[in-house]
């Protein structure tokens, strides 16, 4: 059982991961270069991890262009590369407890989140586009009988994707799935604050019989690697999940060199709309799940809870007390439910939105800004928030909710729109007319009704806005990793 496990013990018998898993080899940087890797828990050295330059990136990229072009991945067919892929998670389910512990190490979230809902849904990532992938046909357009013309689906080519650091395995999981069962050579560049689980699913997808070259991971700064690979000439397409500024940042390098696609899923501000005819304990728990899970560092996070006059005095009560509910601690016991944020330097930004708030009036609930000198933010909460207020309209990245009220549903409406985000939002109300009504007229890609954050393989998770235009899970998740091929055939 997960929460029998001895995490302090395994940590000790560890080797940590620590450099580029390129063409199927561990290596340092080219130039011998490092950064420390620090456990937010305790402000702790974990390990120097390879800092990558841009010849460590023009390495990894030759790689995958080679065994692109070689057809000893893209060429073999769809139910050969099933079967890899499905070893792959298979093997992610076996070295779950290392992977869940290496996700805690690295960014401060619970293990036991780790262990229970992160690296079992990596892992069921991979299966779900595994059997996807021979579930897939091409088209044949109607044309007079003289012509036949097919329409087929064929990789990009060299895929570069880089993840963020609040999921590291799980959107790994999202962007390689799919790149990879399309055929495609990925280079992937991890968080510099979130390298091991990267380079540990390289190893493992090597173990599973993914050919050397195909995956490769490349670790060290955003602004040295991650800006060579979206100016790199020979990427044909660059995945992204982040914040909006560096979403901008890599369609600008797109447009400097050779106008790869970019797939940005980027911020968000996600309203969660209560109506008074909703089940209140109901919209409470999910509320307090939806802006305190991850310890907030979620883009889709509820962060903005619009309550309607009638309850909110009842609803900031129970609000309350959830909040207070939540533990706080050591992210390798078994009960915590918050670890700490990401890095001591995040931390102490969301503590400067917090007093930015304070100081524009917002009226503070719970106060969780905590000792300035590490990585701890507890679940804070503001009251009276007018949406024109900075705690409102950016995005925090932290547990901090922002209670706004209104009056009617053309109000909360037109608060929850008033935003340059549209990412996720959430619908409290058990009137089914309304509940439909207001779905259909807030401009996020993701609207959950009754629920917080819904989130399924089946469907599609991206945002409206300055919240991206790309779309991880679904089906339509091939739509970036693939081009159209029209072929035309006159008959004689």
């Amino acid at each position: 059982m997960s929460d029998k496990i001895d995490w302090q013990a395994l940590q000790a018998s560890l080797t940590l991961p620590t450099q580029a898993f390129i063409n199927g080899q561990l290596c340092p940087a080219n130039d011998k270069d490092t950064y420390d890797c620090i456990n937010p828990a305790n402000g702790q050295l974990l390990a120097p991890v390879a800092a990558c330059s841009t010849e460590d990136v023009d390495q990894a990229v030759a790689a995958a262009r080679a065994t692109f072009n070689s057809g000893v991945w893209s060429q073999t067919a769809p139910a050969e590369r099933k079967a890899v892929i499905k070893k792959l998670a298979a093997l992610i389910m076996e070295n779950q407890a290392e992977l869940a512990l290496l996700e805690s190490l690295n960014m401060g979230k619970p293990v036991m989140d780790a262990m229970n809902i992160d690296i079992p849904g990596s892992a069921a990532c991979f299966e779900w586009y595994a059997e996807s992938i021979d579930k897939l046909y091409g088209e044949v357009a109607p044309t007079d009988a003289n012509n036949v013309a097919m329409i087929t689906r064929e990789a990009m080519g060299v895929v570069a994707a880089v993840v963020p650091w609040n999921f590291p395995l799980d959107i790994a999981a999202w962007k390689l799935a799919p790149a990879l069962m399309s055929g495609n050579s990925v280079v992937l560049k991890p968080a510099e604050q979130s390298p091991f689980t990267a380079i540990r699913l390289a190893q493992l997808a090597q173990q599973a019989g993914v050919p050397d070259g195909v995956l490769n991971v490349v670790t060290g700064h955003g602004h040295i690697v991650g800006k060579a690979l979206g100016l790199h000439m020979d990427v044909d397409c660059l995945a992204f999940t982040g914040s909006t500024e560096v979403g901008k940042l890599f369609m600008t390098y797109s447009g400097q060199s050779n106008m790869k696609p970019v797939w940005p899923e980027t911020g968000g501000k996600s309203p969660n709309l209560i109506f008074a005819d909703a089940n209140l304990d109901a919209a409470v728990q999910h509320a307090a799940q939806g802006i305190f899970f991850n310890q907030g560092e979620v883009c889709s996070a509820n962060s903005r809870i619009l309550v309607q006059a009638s309850i909110k005095d009842a609803f900031v009560e129970k609000f309350l007390a959830a909040a207070k509910a939540v533990k706080v601690g050591d992210p390798l016991l078994a009960d915590t439910t918050m670890g700490p944020l990401v890095d001591a330097n995040h931390a102490s930004n969301v503590r400067a939105r917090i007093q930015r708030a304070i100081d524009e009036g917002a009226n503070l609930l719970i106060d969780g800004q905590g000792n300035a000198d590490d990585a701890y933010v507890s679940p804070t909460v503001f009251d009276a928030v007018d949406n024109q207020m900075s705690i409102a309209q950016e995005e925090v990245f932290g547990p901090v909710a922002a209670i706004i009220t209104f009056a009617d549903e053309a109000e909360a409406i037109a608060i929850a729109n008033d935003s340059i985000y549209g990412l996720a939002a959430s619908v409290w109300s058990d009137n089914i007319n309304r509940a439909h009504r207001v779905a259909k007229q807030l401009r996020a890609g993701t609207v959950s009704v009754n629920t917080m954050d819904a989130l399924d393989f089946s469907t599609p998770f991206g945002g409206y806005k300055q919240s991206g235009f790309g779309r991880d899970l679904s089906l339509h998740a091939y739509d970036k990793f693939t081009q159209l091929k029209t072929t035309w055939i006159k008959l004689h």
